[in-house]
Protein backbone atom coordinates (compact mmCIF):
# COMPACT_ATOMS: atom_id res chain seq x y z
CA UNK A 1 0.00 0.00 0.00
CA UNK A 2 1.22 3.41 -0.92
CA UNK A 3 2.26 5.77 2.02
CA UNK A 4 -0.35 8.60 0.58
CA UNK A 5 -3.10 5.51 0.53
CA UNK A 6 -2.21 4.96 3.82
CA UNK A 7 -2.86 8.25 5.03
CA UNK A 8 -5.63 8.50 3.41
CA UNK A 9 -7.15 5.57 5.08
CA UNK A 10 -6.00 6.55 8.51
CA UNK A 11 -7.43 9.77 8.09
CA UNK A 12 -11.32 8.14 7.02
CA UNK A 13 -10.56 5.69 10.05
CA UNK A 14 -9.95 9.28 12.19
CA UNK A 15 -12.65 10.81 11.25
CA UNK A 16 -14.74 7.31 11.82
CA UNK A 17 -13.51 6.97 15.40
CA UNK A 18 -14.56 10.64 16.26
CA UNK A 19 -17.69 10.67 15.02
CA UNK A 20 -17.92 7.25 16.98
CA UNK A 21 -16.01 8.65 20.17
CA UNK A 22 -19.11 11.31 20.17
CA UNK A 23 -21.77 9.12 19.87
CA UNK A 24 -20.54 7.41 23.33
CA UNK A 25 -19.92 10.79 24.67
CA UNK A 26 -23.75 11.88 23.80
CA UNK A 27 -25.02 8.16 25.12
CA UNK A 28 -23.37 8.66 28.54
CA UNK A 29 -24.96 12.38 28.72
CA UNK A 30 -27.95 11.50 27.61
CA UNK A 31 -28.45 12.99 24.77
CA UNK A 32 -31.56 11.29 23.53
CA UNK A 33 -33.40 11.45 27.49
CA UNK A 34 -32.55 10.53 30.95
CA UNK A 35 -32.99 6.99 32.36
CA UNK A 36 -35.78 5.54 32.14
CA UNK A 37 -38.23 5.28 35.42
CA UNK A 38 -39.14 1.70 35.59
CA UNK A 39 -35.95 -0.19 37.89
CA UNK A 40 -35.75 -3.41 35.38
CA UNK A 41 -34.71 -1.19 32.31
CA UNK A 42 -32.22 1.33 34.41
CA UNK A 43 -30.52 -1.92 35.26
CA UNK A 44 -30.79 -2.47 31.43
CA UNK A 45 -29.09 1.05 30.97
CA UNK A 46 -26.45 1.17 33.17
CA UNK A 47 -24.87 -2.18 32.14
CA UNK A 48 -24.98 -0.77 28.56
CA UNK A 49 -23.28 2.16 29.95
CA UNK A 50 -20.49 0.09 30.98
CA UNK A 51 -20.11 -1.85 27.45
CA UNK A 52 -20.94 1.77 25.82
CA UNK A 53 -17.45 3.34 28.48
CA UNK A 54 -15.26 0.57 27.03
CA UNK A 55 -16.01 1.20 23.73
CA UNK A 56 -15.69 4.34 23.95
CA UNK A 57 -12.07 3.64 25.82
CA UNK A 58 -10.79 1.35 22.81
CA UNK A 59 -11.94 3.45 19.91
CA UNK A 60 -10.09 6.54 21.81
CA UNK A 61 -6.78 4.01 22.17
CA UNK A 62 -7.15 3.40 18.27
CA UNK A 63 -7.53 7.35 18.06
CA UNK A 64 -4.46 8.03 19.75
CA UNK A 65 -2.48 5.15 17.67
CA UNK A 66 -4.12 6.32 14.14
CA UNK A 67 -2.31 9.86 15.00
CA UNK A 68 1.02 8.47 16.03
CA UNK A 69 1.13 6.48 13.14
CA UNK A 70 -0.32 9.57 10.75
CA UNK A 71 2.46 11.40 12.64
CA UNK A 72 5.20 8.75 11.55
CA UNK A 73 3.86 9.43 7.91
CA UNK A 74 4.70 13.11 8.13
CA UNK A 75 8.19 12.04 9.46
CA UNK A 76 8.81 9.89 6.69
CA UNK A 77 9.11 6.94 8.69
CA UNK A 78 5.62 5.45 8.71
CA UNK A 79 6.44 2.61 7.06
CA UNK A 80 9.74 1.62 9.51
CA UNK A 81 9.68 0.05 13.35
CA UNK A 82 9.93 2.63 15.70
CA UNK A 83 11.88 -0.25 17.53
CA UNK A 84 14.10 -2.02 15.37
CA UNK A 85 13.91 0.42 12.44
CA UNK A 86 13.54 -2.34 9.75
CA UNK A 87 10.32 -2.02 7.23
CA UNK A 88 7.08 -3.18 8.35
CA UNK A 89 5.64 -5.81 6.16
CA UNK A 90 3.54 -4.23 3.68
CA UNK A 91 0.83 -7.54 4.41
CA UNK A 92 1.18 -6.51 8.09
CA UNK A 93 0.53 -2.29 7.38
CA UNK A 94 -2.46 -3.36 5.08
CA UNK A 95 -4.54 -5.72 7.73
CA UNK A 96 -3.51 -3.05 10.63
CA UNK A 97 -2.50 0.43 8.86
CA UNK A 98 -2.02 2.14 12.28
CA UNK A 99 0.81 -0.20 13.29
CA UNK A 100 4.25 1.33 14.20
CA UNK A 101 6.03 -1.94 14.87
CA UNK A 102 6.90 -5.09 13.10
CA UNK A 103 5.73 -8.57 13.15
CA UNK A 104 9.08 -9.48 15.56
CA UNK A 105 8.71 -6.11 17.62
CA UNK A 106 5.02 -6.34 18.20
CA UNK A 107 5.37 -9.99 19.44
CA UNK A 108 7.87 -9.52 22.35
Amino acid sequence: MAMQDRKALLENMRTELRERVQRYKDHQQRINGALDKDLEEQATQALNDEVVDRLEDEATLELLQIDRALARIEEQVGDHCEECGDRIAPNRLKALPYTTCCTDCASI
